[in-house]
């Protein structure tokens, strides 16, 4: 552990992880503006359960007090975080009087509103597996939010890093046209082009030269598969209002536009199945998220060896996460019993790696 005074030091070195015992807003005044690559966090839930350390967050009387003390805290990591920097919020919702509150929603629309957040995403963590429920009278809760929060609208983001990489193969005719793993060669594009009354002459040409283009694109592997909307032939994609739809607008310009799939693979998609985290049930922690719930927010928004931060470390697991990754990571706790287990788990990890060398 290092003291919240060193925390400038430890960024300026290469070490590779850091843990600060202290009031995650006492400590955060000590971290340099702009230094933090990137935010993973999953603060207290409120109304549920006293945590270790003696931490009021979580205990207030009413939400509305709880999401104005987190906002305290997320005001300083807006301060901390680089511009290009991704903030990732995992919250849990609470039940009073048989009322589910909307804590996650109505943290994060605080966060846009009072604070100037951009919402990226909304993530859905499905536990997959969960304890049994305790009411009759409603269903069982199995999932929890996971929201991504930038500051600007260009920002870090590696998508080739998470992409679900898959080998595709493609087929040659005898003429040497290529054919997609899908079955797309032109021939049928070339032929709507052609037959097409709705194209002017020039749009024809363009449009014949444009699709020679992806079928070179598919050939060199630049390109996974692709799909071509022409006028008057194929149903515009999410819609035909050119003041809401930019592809609306294209196929309006130009007479078609294409939809091109990847080569490295599609994006993952928002509704992550992951088993909550039950390997280190033996310490008092009893809200311990996965390694797997950060490799996606690590991997897509924090580059190689820059920093990942987490205000809520409990038992380190975000920290663990980033060193896996190879991502330095920094994480706060007012708990000095969770910090230690954090520190005996990334001794571990220390130790494995060199095992596995």
């Amino acid at each position: 552990m290092i003291d919240a005074d060193e925390i400038q030091s430890w960024i300026a070195s290469d070490s590779s992880n850091a843990l600060v015992h202290g009031d995650s807003t006492e400590v955060l005044q000590q971290v340099p503006d702009r230094s933090i690559d990137c935010v993973m966090t999953s603060p207290p839930y409120w109304g549920v359960r006293e945590y270790e350390g003696g931490s009021e967050l979580g205990l207030e009387p009413s939400f509305e007090e709880f999401i104005d003390n987190l906002l305290d805290i997320f005001e300083e990591i807006q301060r901390v975080l680089k511009p290009e920097g991704s903030f990732w919020l995992n919250i849990g919702d609470t039940y009073e009087n048989k009322d589910l509150q909307g804590v996650p929603w109505r943290t994060a629309l605080a966060l846009k509103d009072r604070q100037d957040w951009i919402l990226r995403n909304d993530i859905i963590w499905n536990k997959v597996k969960g304890n049994p429920s305790s009411a009759n009278d409603r269903l069982r809760v199995m999932h929890e939010y996971i929201f991504h929060f930038v500051q600007q609208g260009d920002y870090y983001y590696d998508d080739e890093a998470i992409r679900e990489d898959e080998d595709f193969d493609l087929t040659f005719k005898d003429n040497g046209d290529v054919v997609s793993p899908t079955g797309v060669s032109g021939t049928r594009y070339r032929r709507q082009i052609e037959n097409n009354d709705a194209l002017t002459e020039e749009e024809k040409e363009n449009a014949i030269g444009a699709l020679e283009e992806h079928l070179e694109m598919l050939k060199n592997r630049e390109i996974k598969d692709f799909r071509m909307v022409i006028r008057d032939e194929q149903r515009t994609t999410h819609g035909d209002t050119e003041d809401l739809s930019g592809r609306a607008r294209e196929k309006a310009e130009n007479g078609f536009y294409f939809l091109r799939y990847n080569a490295d693979g599609p994006m993952p998609e928002n509704i992550w199945d992951i088993v909550p985290e039950d390997e280190h049930r033996e310490d008092s922690h009893c809200a311990v998220y996965p390694v797997d719930l950060c490799e996606i927010p690590i991997k897509a928004s924090c580059p190689e060896d820059g920093v990942v931060l987490d205000p809520f470390a409990g038992t380190g697991t975000t920290v663990v996460a980033a060193n896996k990754f190879n991502r330095r990571g920094i994480g706060i706790d007012a708990s000095k019993e969770y910090l230690e287990t954090a520190q005996e788990r990334l001794d571990k990890g220390v130790q494995k790696t060199l095992t596995d060398l």
